[in-house]
């Protein structure tokens, strides 16, 4: 067997043996496949999702809100409406008030307040107003009573708004300012009765259009009436309109027709018509912005051409800013108007506008979050400057005089100190020196000195306190020898609070002339004393929320 073995080895090697010398013979070689080293991949890492822990910590956002330069006013004001972009996540409600209140030297005191619409298409409000008093002396007395609706309109998906008022307002006084004190008089003589009608109506795109375009006209009519045969009909229409040219010019132009028509007592008819256009190019930078023109006047008939030019200049902390500029304006001279700056002034023989062209430097700005302030100093020359002096008679009416040229240096300064809603601190003093008159001695009525401030502080979420002062040197005025005299300074201090006693219903206390000064704002008119005022509030809306 191990034979056979070896045998069938043998015949092995001798087969292979042949095999390479038969492929020596050839001399070919034949690749079929060329070495490819390759390396084995690496294993890869696999993450897996996870979710986050979970974060307590209240984030801290600080907030950087550039401060306002406001500018306060210590006059009342007209209120005007004014489009509001309504927030959707808010419901507009209707909100309805009545005020009542009684105080010393039989004072009634009744306010109210209504509104109507849904707040996006339609607002309207009906606000109306009464209060009357009796002094001491004899025929000291008066009531004022106004009532007026407002409303603001617009449709679905519109950019034009209109808006409408309508208005009535009645004043009724008396004479009580006579010297000497034994001349006798019946009520009906003294009697100072002023009856006002006025309407507007006017419209306004809410943003600018696609052309850039804003436009905000206007008409206004008022009726105006004493009890003495004395008739006014005014009449005015005001067009401006501005037009954005890139993206820091625009240009503005206006166009005002101010038509005045008075009736006096004996039939003579005095008609004073003012017309001027206001074109101005604005230029306005980050820290710099200009307004410059000329505005084209005819004050009955008589052309005058007023500068119009402003510049505004950011320092480099953009809270300080210096202003400057030289204007003119026209300040229109009607019977309501004189009548409501003094209610004993006779019937003008005349009216005429007074011309007024200014020269202005100051600054403004703010400092901190809180504190505002505004400065400016300013020349003024006057034309016709409208001056408020007694009678020579007896004292108790005031004539109207006409100052043909009339120069002042005025100083005027503001500041304020506001906390959110809660706290509000305003004052601002004027003072005025009047000189180069030509015909009248002094400027009759018109003050010196000027001092107004006024608190408003949220002491609780239910509690509301509130102070005013009113403080001025007196004015000049002329006395029945034709003499200058000047009156005594005034100073007056009035406080309030208002308090929840349960929801929606308020009360209110107010006090007047705290120091109990008798000044005489006009010569001869001594006002009221110290007096209180009370009552309640009650606040409501439509739907009885």
């Amino acid at each position: 067997m191990k034979s056979i073995v070896l045998i069938f080895i043998s015949f092995l090697t001798i087969a292979s043996l042949h095999a390479q010398k038969n492929a020596d013979s050839t001399r070919t070689v034949i690749i079929t496949s060329a070495y490819k080293p390759s390396v084995r991949p690496a294993s890869k890492i696999n993450f897996s999702a996870t979710t986050p822990p979970v974060d307590t910590t209240r984030p801290r956002l600080n907030y950087n809100v550039p401060a306002q330069n406001l500018f306060f006013s210590y006059q009342p004001a007209t209120l005007k409406p004014l489009a509001l972009s309504i927030d959707t996540g808010y419901t507009w409600e209707n909100q309805n008030f009545v005020k009542v209140g009684f105080g010393n030297f039989r004072t009634p005191f009744l306010q109210a307040g209504l509104s109507f619409g849904d707040g996006e298409n339609s607002m309207v409000s009906i606000h109306t107003k009464h209060i009357s008093q009796k002094g001491k002396l004899p025929f000291q007395q008066y009531s004022h009573s106004n009532a007026d609706v407002l409303g603001t309109f617009t449709s679905p998906g519109s950019n034009n708004e209109i808006r409408g008022k309508a208005g009535f307002d009645k004043l009724t006084t008396y004479q009580y300012g006579y010297q000497p004190e034994t001349l006798v008089f019946t009520k009906d003589q003294l009697r100072n009765s002023f009856t006002t009608f006025d309407a507007s109506t006017g419209i306004r795109n809410k943003a600018v259009n696609e052309y850039g375009i804003s436009y905000n006209p206007s008409l206004e009519v008022k009726l105006f009436q004493d009890n003495n045969k004395g008739k006014e009909t005014n009449l005015v229409l005001n067009a401006p309109l501005s037009k954005t040219i890139g993206e820091v010019f625009r240009l503005d132009l206006g166009v005002t027709a101010d038509i005045t028509t008075f009736k006096r007592f004996n039939g003579d008819k005095i008609k004073n018509n003012l017309f001027y256009i206001t074109p101005s190019l604005n230029y306005n930078a980050p820290n710099f912005s200009l307004s410059g023109g000329f505005t084209p006047s005819w004050d009955n008939s008589q052309f005058n051409l007023l500068p119009n030019f402003n510049v505004l200049v950011k320092m480099a902390d953009e809270r300080f800013v210096l202003q400057g500029g030289w204007i003119g304006y026209f300040q229109k001279n009607t019977y309501h108007s004189l009548a409501s700056l003094n209610p004993w002034i006779s019937q003008p023989e005349n009216l005429l506008n007074t011309k007024i062209k200014e020269q202005y430097a100051g600054f403004k700005g703010s400092a901190g979050s809180h504190l505002t302030y505004n400065a400016k100093v300013s020349y003024l020359n006057f034309n016709n400057a409208a001056l408020l002096t007694n009678d020579n008679i007896d004292g108790k009416t005031f004539v109207t005089l006409y100052e043909p040229k009339l120069k002042a240096l005025r100083l005027h300064g503001e500041v304020g100190y506001t906390v959110q809603e809660k706290f509000s601190l305003l004052a601002g003093t004027t003072i005025s020196q009047y000189t180069g008159l030509e015909i009248n001695e002094k400027a009759w009525g018109l003050l010196p000195l000027e001092v107004n401030g006024s608190l408003r502080w949220k002491v609780l979420k239910d509690l509301q306190f509130k102070a005013d002062i009113f403080a001025w040197d007196g004015a000049r005025y002329r006395n029945k020898s034709g003499f200058s005299q000047k009156s005594k300074p005034a100073f007056d201090l009035n406080t309030g609070f208002e308090f929840t006693v349960i929801p929606k219903l308020n009360v209110w206390l107010q006090f007047n002339n705290v120091l109990n000064n008798r000044y005489e704002r006009w010569n001869q008119y001594q006002v009221l004393g110290f007096n209180v005022l009370g009552g309640i509030v009650y606040s409501f809306s439509q739907t009885g929320k």
